[in-house]
């Protein structure tokens, strides 16, 4: 009898060749999928040729990314992908909370207690850096463009490439997907009541997570007056209307492990199947319209006036994008974007 074959056994590399002979242009997560295995552990079946694995030493890493000069900054989750290019500034990191933030365009909140792999990639005469959690999910990618640095881009991973590159990775099983606790435990007068004293939008969090509530099961409990759904397809209007009208916004999308803005105009919006597209230089959002399930247009009060956003939300409860009008602390909401999404159609059936 033949023993038992794992997935980390070079039996996976050649799945993987074979795969990638026979459909050329499938992206490595989509191959991933299909072999029933994480997006990286194929990226480790790579080392030794076109992958270098490098320490885990993120804050030093992302350190050293401004050397790099202009390259694009990924951050995706399962149903969009936000790609923004420009150069990063210097972090400002405090224990597992890294703040990416500067004058240019790559805005970023990142999670280190997330963060667990990291591979240097070469591949199609493309450089690229690709960062997982501890179950083998992409939490954040960087790629090289015409602009990129090279020789510091070569030397961070002479400086951080790990003595271990063998073509296997020790993952951690991902967790049952936490249920929420009933409504009934929830003590929704306080909860409501701390959502009306809220001062500054990143409270929310801290707010959801005091009292044990999902965001999704939040937009249930919320104030009277201060959650509204919507249809849909919201995403589509919003996308077409801002770009029309020229009105800046602010478009998240993240994952555990990292959250990705754009602040700014939008203009070329392109459907593609089910999929909507911006299309812009500088700024590419990708995202899967038949992902959404639910959709709310959300009022948070702040020092600087009501700060209001759609958020979307796939089937399993999971945040897929955040929109809110261009502000900065200190400055109230533009009034526009308000209107714009008080013409929002509300959702048909909440069932």
């Amino acid at each position: 009898m033949q023993p038992a074959t794992s997935p980390q056994t070079p039996s996976l590399a050649q799945s993987w060749r074979d795969l990638r002979a026979s459909e050329p242009k499938l992206r490595i997560r989509d191959a991933a999928t299909r072999l029933g295995v994480s997006e990286a552990e194929l990226r480790a079946t790579e080392c030794g040729t076109t992958t270098v694995r490098l320490i885990d030493d993120w804050p030093a890493i992302l350190r050293r990314l401004p050397l790099l000069g202009e390259v694009m900054a990924l951050t995706r989750n399962e149903s969009a992908v936000h790609e923004k290019i420009g150069e990063y500034p210097e972090p400002e990191i405090s224990g597992p909370h890294c703040l990416v933030h500067g004058t240019g365009p790559i805005d970023l909140r990142i999670f280190l207690s997330k963060w667990a792999h990291g591979f240097a990639v070469e591949e199609d005469g493309k450089q690229s850096l690709h960062f997982f959690d501890a179950h083998g999910d992409a939490v954040h990618k960087i790629y090289a463009k015409e602009k990129t640095e090279l020789a510091e881009y070569r030397m961070l991973i002479d400086i951080f490439r790990s003595e271990d590159q063998r073509t296997s990775i020790d993952l951690t099983p991902r967790p049952a997907r936490k249920a929420e606790i009933p409504d009934a435990e929830v003590d929704v007068p306080t909860l409501q009541a701390g959502w009306r004293g809220l001062r500054d939008t990143h409270d929310f969090f801290g707010l959801l997570r005091k009292h044990g509530v999902s965001r999704l099961q939040a937009m249930r409990l919320a104030p009277a007056g201060f959650v509204r759904p919507v249809a849909k397809d919201s995403i589509d209007k919003v996308l077409n209307a801002a770009a029309a009208s020229e009105l800046p916004i602010m478009i998240f999308v993240g994952n555990p492990g990292c959250l990705q803005i754009h602040t700014g105009p939008v203009r070329k919006i392109v459907p593609m199947g089910p999929w909507i597209n911006v299309l812009d230089p500088g700024f590419n959002l990708h995202l899967r319209r038949d992902h959404v399930a639910s959709a709310f247009v959300v009022d948070k009060p702040t020092d600087d006036g009501t700060v209001t956003s759609l958020e979307l939300f796939d089937a399993h409860g999971d945040n897929i994008a955040l929109l809110f009008g261009e502000r900065k602390p200190g400055r109230p909401e533009l009034p526009a974007w308000r209107e714009l999404l008080n013409t929002l159609d509300g959702a048909e059936d909440m069932s």
